[in-house]
């Protein structure tokens, strides 16, 4: 079983980070980032979006690194960090369905203006078609 973790950078999306961890338990922890590709990008080719998603991947990796290094460092857990393509909240609960996820974790709010208000769009879509529980971090 692992811990989804909806990653994208945010201040909350680090909280959520920091709350799986301590749930964690010897589960391991599943950093998913989700890259909202445009529709023209779709007819661009699927080789081509292929191999930036592999480029994204090690900068989303490496950005990761930077910004969760001294958690993750003081705390013994496994974690991986996933990169997929699509509309956020579809894909993260798309990956719960498909993996073994105990539970997702979503911060309250993302990057996106719109989504900052109240519940973020993308958390209270994963909370309303979610397989597994969603805990929603402030």
């Amino acid at each position: 079983m692992s811990i989804l973790v909806a990653y994208d950078g945010s201040h909350p999306a680090q909280k959520a980070v920091k709350r799986a961890i301590k749930a964690a338990d010897g589960e391991e922890i599943v950093l998913l980032r989700v890259i909202e590709a445009a529709d023209g990008m779709i007819e661009a080719g699927l080789d081509m979006i292929q191999e930036r998603l592999k480029e994204m991947q090690h900068e989303k990796t490496t950005e990761l690194s930077e910004d969760l290094k001294a958690v993750l460092e003081t705390e013994d857990v496994e974690f991986r960090v996933e990169t997929v393509v699509g509309k956020p909240s579809r894909e993260i609960v798309s990956f719960a369905e498909e993996h073994d996820v105990s539970e997702i974790v979503v911060g309250s709010h993302g990057r996106e203006g719109v989504s900052r208000v109240l519940l973020g769009n993308v958390a209270e879509n994963v909370v309303r078609r979610s397989p597994v529980t969603v805990i929603v971090v402030r």
